[in-house]
């Protein structure tokens, strides 16, 4: 029988270790400084000890992690996605709404222009004063459909969709979040390898929803089922037919297999007291556009000449 699996480019994936990681602070429904301080030792060791089981089992599917160095002071560091958006090789540096997360700009700024002086990036670019966009946590790209689907409301701003639509040269979808638990993108809304879509319909206005169905197609979405998008189930990593993430009930795991994917769990459920999971814990540096994708694909066929 023929292998139908859908093998994963060779991902390179840029990570934070978590060695200052706490919730310290409050600026989403899942942060309860209280409860983290009551617990404080084993959460710690366990942020720690799931981080490196996701780091590991990323490069078990094949992916080239590249570490930024933490920070002390910045918790939240440790979620990568929010640090930019990246397509083509290009990097746009976030702006963060809150002031407990605005120190990691620079810090991200500087480890993007290293990537770049090694080739890993080719250009790298700031967002214009005044408008907030954190990162691929709020601009979540689907290759199949050349478009960012890009969440406004508590987080990023509106505004910043022409500035994404000029740089990337691709389609740019706002879209308003509106439940308060949901309130980057990234945990509701997730385009898969295969042309499907996981999201969290509650998440969105009826408009919104409405837009995603038009240009998604009914028969492409997989809802998530609400006892696992309370566990930020849709904020996974998807790898070709992989998906790994912090947890699934069985209800889930046979969705998604039913598409053809398999699930892959990961003990960061600790990192859900901060609003984050897989998905926040990585920035995927090789993301292509379709047109992208050829122009990589060309030249690694040029060079093999």
């Amino acid at each position: 029988m023929a292998d139908t699996r859908h093998a994963a480019p060779r991902a390179r994936i840029m990570m934070c270790a978590p060695d200052y990681f706490e919730v310290s602070y409050s600026i989403n429904p899942w942060m309860h400084p209280d409860d983290w301080n009551s617990r404080r030792d084993e959460l710690t060791g366990r942020s720690a000890d799931g981080w490196s089981l996701l780091r590991h089992k990323l490069e078990q599917l094949g992916a080239a992690i590249e570490l930024v160095p933490p920070a002390d002071g910045l918790p939240d560091m440790v979620f990568t996605a929010n640090a930019a958006v990246i397509l083509d090789g290009k990097a746009l540096n976030a702006t963060f709404r809150f002031p407990e997360r605005q120190g990691e700009t620079p810090l991200f700024r500087k480890a993007f222009d290293q990537l770049a002086a090694r080739g890993i990036l080719t250009e790298v670019h700031d967002m214009p004063a005044g408008v907030h966009l954190e990162g691929a946590g709020d601009c979540v790209h689907d290759i199949n459909r050349e478009t960012f689907f890009l969440g406004y409301g508590f987080r990023s701003d509106r505004e910043a969709a022409p500035v994404v639509a000029e740089l990337f040269g691709e389609q740019v979808v706002p879209l308003e979040l509106v439940d308060p638990r949901f309130y980057h993108m990234d945990t509701c809304l997730n385009p898969l390898s295969r042309g499907h879509v996981m999201w969290v319909p509650c998440a969105f206005s009826r408009q919104g929803q409405g837009l995603i169905r038009e240009i998604v197609g009914d028969e492409n979405l997989i809802e998530v089922p609400m006892e696992d998008a309370e566990k930020l189930a849709c904020n996974a990593v998807n790898l070709g037919d992989d998906i790994v993430l912090a947890e699934a009930s069985q209800r889930m795991r046979s969705m998604v297999a039913e598409h053809g994917y398999t699930t892959h769990e990961v003990p960061i459920r600790s990192f859900g007291m901060s609003g984050g999971s897989a998905w926040c814990l990585v920035l995927r540096l090789d993301r292509h556009s379709k047109r992208g994708a050829r122009a990589a694909q060309l030249e690694l066929a040029e060079a093999g000449d």
